[in-house]
């Protein structure tokens, strides 16, 4: 199948998310680590579902929200996924093909159904997460396009697929088509429990093939072993030439291999209600800046609207047209 261009592919878990209103006393009652992410088996996402506050389900899992996210900014984007042969997948493919995004991945026809993410918001807006990866854990090489990847000036990976044998192989299998391409690949951290889990296959990855690589500061100073920004800094131009570590409220910087690091000042929302999806949001505003050969100050400030806007209001998916955010601020 020929593929027109595309600024991103992204590569990773097919999440259904549930997003509801929690109180501390109900993560702790579930052993549900606050702000973090674990998984879960499907009994326990039974029980954990049923107990939950009435809330929204949408679309979601890291890398996809960022292809959504990047179609909202008007870029072009496709997407490589896992989902079940059921009403849950279906859903997820609506969703993506309703921004016009490329999703041609087959479903799962044997096997467990579509993945989900139950995400209890606290009142600080802090998210905690339990997902069930079901299908979305079984991405394998035979899944990765070769044309789609060829035809992308980037293909991002999502962290949290990492820890899964076959989709790592599918990881590489993508890497090495997007190199002999001329193409480039990022990858988010995710969380930092997944770098502390994988360690070292993440050091061995980065440095063998990733241009990009985002983490927020928490992922970062495991990933680099020091508290120390200047440090980390360092360790980063060794590891990777660009390097994006997001700061929440203090903004972010972003680290290539050669030259000054560069501040990225944080957007105030007009109000903070849920943290799902800022990473995703800011990965997005990034990664289409750099496929489309933009001044790093410019895609980093990119980075920081799309978070703004998706940290206002519930959910990891923008309300707004970003486009017209960007534009709005004179960015695009």
């Amino acid at each position: 199948m020929a593929f027109e261009r595309l600024d991103v592919v992204g590569v990773g878990n097919a999440i259904v998310d549930v997003i509801a209103q929690a109180d501390d006393a109900f993560l702790a009652a579930h052993s549900i680590p606050k702000g973090g992410m674990i998984l879960i088996d499907e009994p326990q996402a039974r029980e954990i579902y049923a107990a939950m506050a009435p809330g929204v389900e949408i679309s979601g899992g890291s890398a996809a929200n960022t292809i959504a996210c990047i179609a909202s900014l008007g870029g072009k984007a496709g997407f490589i996924g896992k989902v079940g042969d059921d009403a849950l997948g279906d859903i997820f493919r609506h969703d993506l093909k309703a921004l016009s995004v490329r999703f041609d991945t087959a479903p799962l026809k044997e096997g467990p159904g579509t993945g989900r993410c139950l995400v209890n918001v606290t009142p600080d807006a802090q998210r905690s997460m339990t997902t069930f990866l079901g299908a979305a854990g079984l991405v394998s090489p035979e899944d990765i396009d070769a044309s789609m990847i060829q035809n992308a000036e980037i293909t991002f990976f999502e962290g949290y697929l990492f820890e899964q044998p076959v989709a790592r192989r599918a990881f590489i299998k993508a890497c090495e088509i997007a190199k002999k391409a001329g193409r480039r690949a990022a990858l988010t951290l995710s969380d930092s429990s997944c770098v502390d889990r994988q360690h070292e296959a993440f050091l061995q990855f980065i440095a063998t093939h990733v241009d990009v690589l985002l983490a927020n500061e928490v992922e970062a100073k495991t990933l680099f072993e020091t508290d120390d920004l200047a440090e980390i800094a360092d360790k980063a131009r060794e590891l990777c030439p660009l390097t994006a570590v997001t700061r929440s409220e203090k903004g972010s910087l972003l680290i290539p291999r050669e030259g000054p690091v560069v501040e990225i000042a944080a957007v105030a929302p007009d109000r903070l209600v849920d943290t799902t999806g800022a990473g995703d949001a800011y990965a997005a505003g990034l990664l289409l800046g750099l496929a489309r050969g933009l001044e790093l100050e410019t895609c980093g400030a990119l980075g920081a609207l799309g978070a703004a806007e998706v940290i206002s209001h519930f959910g990891a998916r923008p309300e707004a047209r970003l486009i017209d955010l960007a534009r709005g601020a004179g960015l695009l």
